[in-house]
């Protein structure tokens, strides 16, 4: 179940993945529209400046009006187990038959039901427009929940036989026919139920807000510590994308209102409380210079140059755009210990800086979110809160080295370089002097993918492939077909996670591209057989 549910959590940042450029074009043409930086002239609207400032604007605004359409869209590249794109397809006609129940029954019965559809489906009406239809403003846990219930109909029944007289309906038509009949019970327990779930919604957001510091301390230790499991996605993505602190999701709403508040005088705490919950982004900034440099300075002299070759672009990955994992599973898997006081110390900066009035969409990193849709649009006339946040930022960096430095020395951690732990870090040539010279031409040939796939015991071996930001999530036939986890960091993983007949191989951003290169491999029959490669790094 485990297992199951971080293959959905993975699924998830499928879509994810588009808000970083969009929020980047959304802050930056909103900026660019304020007259407080570019001058009453130019944001005229009459001005051609202003005018086409607007239509990128509006470009960039397609992704945050359509989200619960992308997550339904999304999930299945993640969750199918073959034919990804019908899969797509199918789920979008469903989610769209499913909607437009919605409509028909909430027209027809609305009385029923308790929900008034002649509304118009403005914010807190409880209605929403997706593609056109007005139904229930579902956000994105609708999309998720029918997304995950059509991909479910889809593996059982993709590829199922039918009579040849019903060939025409086999594939991806059978799978839409399944599902059409099963939309119109969810669209009717949709509305018997959602109505209430949006009244327990508004009572969390109310002890959210009622909660003030513990709650964003609370929030942001979750979504830290859960990060091995890959169940974060489900503490952030209700309130970054989704209703649970506003209407339409943290991200959405200080994109609406960034130009207003940049404007405003009133401090950020208080026009937008529910911003502390969206502060989890200063442990990546702030906290993982912190770590690295407590990673690089214990370890030894003589390996110093080495750590730093591992800890560099590991750290201005989650600096600059967010991606902590590289970093984080550096140590994670050396000291659970440590990543737990990274947690604690994550949620006790978040925490801190919302008492000092810090406030706004700060959950990614330096390039995506903090300059375009924070330090920059709010300097104007906010210049002391962002100090105020720097100043804590650093404050907790100094911090996160001397904890970490500390119980690294005290404990004899065997982080990276450290004595008999400098096996942790491996080279090529290391790599070809383990393995000899034939083993390591087959690995350049195959390139990683052919190296994990040798690893994992074969494409034989291999259930199912899929991942996340940074990881390969794969479930297994037999887990002791595979190799050690020497042999996956040898080829250049960050670290491996193994439960049951599932693990998970850490290997950094180009993980798409490297899912999508073992998919190809395990296709080709040369590539299934598992290799002769010795269990473990001598």
């Amino acid at each position: 179940m485990l297992s199951q549910i971080q293959r959905f959590g993975g699924a998830m940042f499928t879509p994810v993945l588009l808000f970083p450029f969009a929020g980047m074009v959304v802050g930056i043409t909103i900026m660019l529209s304020n007259p407080l930086f570019v001058g009453e002239t130019l944001t005229a609207p009459d001005n051609l400046f202003a005018q086409c400032v607007h239509i990128i604007e509006e470009g960039g605004w397609a992704v945050f009006r359509n989200m619960p359409l992308i997550f339904a869209v999304g999930l299945p590249i993640g969750l199918a187990k073959q034919a990804q794109g019908r899969a797509c397809l199918a789920v979008l006609i469903s989610f769209l038959t499913w909607n437009y129940f919605i409509n028909a029954m909430g027209m027809t019965w609305g009385h029923f039901f308790g929900v008034d559809f002649s509304i118009e489906p403005t914010a807190g009406s409880g209605l929403a427009l997706i593609a056109g239809i007005k139904t229930l403003d579902t956000s994105i846990i609708g999309a998720i929940a029918i997304s995950g219930i059509v991909t479910a109909i889809h593996n059982r029944f993709f590829d199922k036989p039918l009579p040849v007289f019903l060939g025409i309906f086999q594939g991806t038509s059978f799978v839409v026919i399944i599902a059409f009949l099963v939309m119109i019970p969810c669209a009717w327990l949709t509305l018997l139920g959602w109505p209430k779930v949006q009244l327990g919604i508004a009572s969390l957001q109310d002890f959210l807000r009622s909660a003030g510091a513990l709650g964003v301390w609370i929030y942001t230790f979750l979504e830290r510590i859960l990060i091995p499991t890959g169940l974060h996605h489900f503490v952030y993505g209700p309130f970054i994308f989704g209703p649970a602190a506003v209407e339409g999701g943290i991200q959405m709403y200080w994109a609406q209102h960034l130009q207003a508040f940049s404007q405003s005088t009133e401090p950020l705490k208080v026009l937008f409380p529910e911003g502390g919950f969206a502060l989890h982004g200063n442990s990546k900034v702030f906290g993982s210079i912190g770590i690295a440099l407590a990673l690089w300075y214990t370890a030894a002299p003589e390996n110093r140059v080495k750590v730093a070759g591992l800890l560099i672009p590991a750290t201005l990955t989650a600096v600059l755009v967010g991606i902590t994992e590289p970093l984080e599973f550096t140590f994670l898997f050396i000291s659970p210990l440590l990543f737990a006081v990274h947690a604690v110390l994550a949620a006790t900066m978040a925490t801190v800086m919302y008492s000092f009035g810090v406030v706004g969409n700060m959950g990614g990193g330096l390039l995506d979110q903090f300059l375009p849709q924070n330090w920059i649009p709010m300097f104007h006339n906010h210049a002391a809160m962002i100090f105020t946040q720097i100043t804590v930022g650093l404050c907790f960096t100094a911090l996160y080295f001397i904890v970490f430095r500390t119980l690294i020395a005290v404990l004899n951690l065997k982080t990276p370089g450290r004595e008999a732990s400098e096996i942790k870090l491996y080279s090529k040539a290391d790599y070809k002097a383990a393995r000899g010279q034939t083993t390591a031409a087959a690995k350049d040939s195959l390139g990683q993918a052919g190296g994990f796939l040798q690893a994992l015991g074969g494409a034989a071996n291999i259930e199912n492939v899929n991942n996340c930001a940074t990881r390969l999530r794969i479930t297994l036939v037999d887990m002791a077909k595979t190799q050690s986890d020497d042999v996956f960091k040898a080829l250049g993983a960050h670290g491996v996670v193994r439960r049951g007949n599932a693990i998970q191989v850490i290997v950094g951003l180009h993980v798409p591209l490297l899912r999508d290169q073992l998919e190809s491999l395990m296709k080709t029959p040369l590539t299934n057989e598992p290799s002769t490669m010795t269990e473990a790094v001598s």
